[in-house]
C-alpha cells in the first residue's frame, strides 16, 4: 500500500489544527492517521518549571524533528509507533505516549512543518493555512487562557517576544513551500472539499 503524508502548516492561531481535524472527520478512523508537530517539543526534565516558562517554544530548535522524521518514516513503512505527547500546562513533554497505527493517509498539522527541509521534503503535499494577525493573537488568547491554563498577560508577552518574531522569521517564509494556500482555515468549505476529494482519490486508487 502506498501511503501519502499531508502536512497543514500555519501561524499560530491560523485555523490549521481546524481544518486537520475538519479534514479527518470527513472519513473512517482506520482510513488517516492526525498527527500534531507539538507533541513532538523536546523534554526538559533537567530544568525547573520557572526556567521552562522561559524558553522560546517558536524556534525551529524546540522541536525535536529528528524523532518526527524517524516516526513518519516508519509509518510510511508500515511500521506502528509510540507518538510523544506534550503537556501544555507544564512546558513539558508527558510521560505518556499515543500508539499510532499506520494509515493510507496521514495527516501532519504544526506551525513550523515547511521550515526544516528535510522534513518539508517528506509530504506528498504541503498546505499553508494563511489567516491575519488580528485574528491569529485573538484566537491564540482564548485558547491558551481557557484551554492552555495560561495568563492573559503571559499569553501577550510570549505573542510580542516570541510568537510574533518567529512568526515572521520562519513561519511567514515557510509559505513559499505550499503546494497550496488556503485563507482562513477550517472555515474554508471550498479548500476543505479540494482536500476530501485529493484524499479519496487516493484511497480508491490504492484500495
Amino acid at each position: 500500500m502506498k501511503r501519502i503524508i499531508i502536512g497543514i502548516a500555519g501561524g499560530s492561531g491560523s485555523g490549521k489544527t481546524t481544518l486537520a481535524n475538519r479534514l479527518k472527520e470527513q472519513f473512517a478512523p482506520n482510513e488517516t492517521l492526525l498527527i500534531s508537530h507539538d507533541s513532538y517539543y523536546k523534554q526538559h526534565d533537567d530544568l525547573t518549571y520557572e526556567e521552562r516558562t522561559q524558553l522560546n517554544y517558536d524556534h525551529p530548535d524546540a522541536f525535536d524533528t529528528d524523532l518526527m522524521i524517524q516516526q513518519l518514516t516508519d509509518l510510511r513503512n508500515g511500521i506502528a509507533v509510540e507518538c510523544p505527547t506534550y503537556d501544555y500546562t507544564v512546558h513539558n513533554r508527558s510521560e505518556a505516549t499515543v500508539h499510532c497505527e499506520p494509515a493510507p493517509v496521514i495527516i501532519v498539522e504544526g506551525f513550523l512543518l515547511f521550515v526544516d527541509p528535510r522534513l518539508a521534503d517528506m509530504f506528498d503535499f504541503r498546505i499553508f493555512v494563511d489567516t491575519d494577525a488580528d485574528v491569529r493573537i485573538l484566537r491564540r488568547i482564548l485558547r491558551d487562557v481557557n484551554e492552555r491554563g495560561r495568563t492573559l498577560d503571559s499569553v501577550i508577552t510570549q505573542y510580542l517576544t516570541t510568537v510574533k518574531p518567529m512568526h515572521e522569521a520562519f513561519v511567514e517564509p515557510s509559505k513559499r513551500k505550499a503546494n497550496l494556500i488556503v485563507p482562513e482555515g477550517g472555515k474554508n468549505a471550498a479548500a476543505l472539499e479540494m482536500l476530501v476529494r485529493y484524499i479519496e482519490n487516493h484511497l480508491r486508487n490504492n484500495a
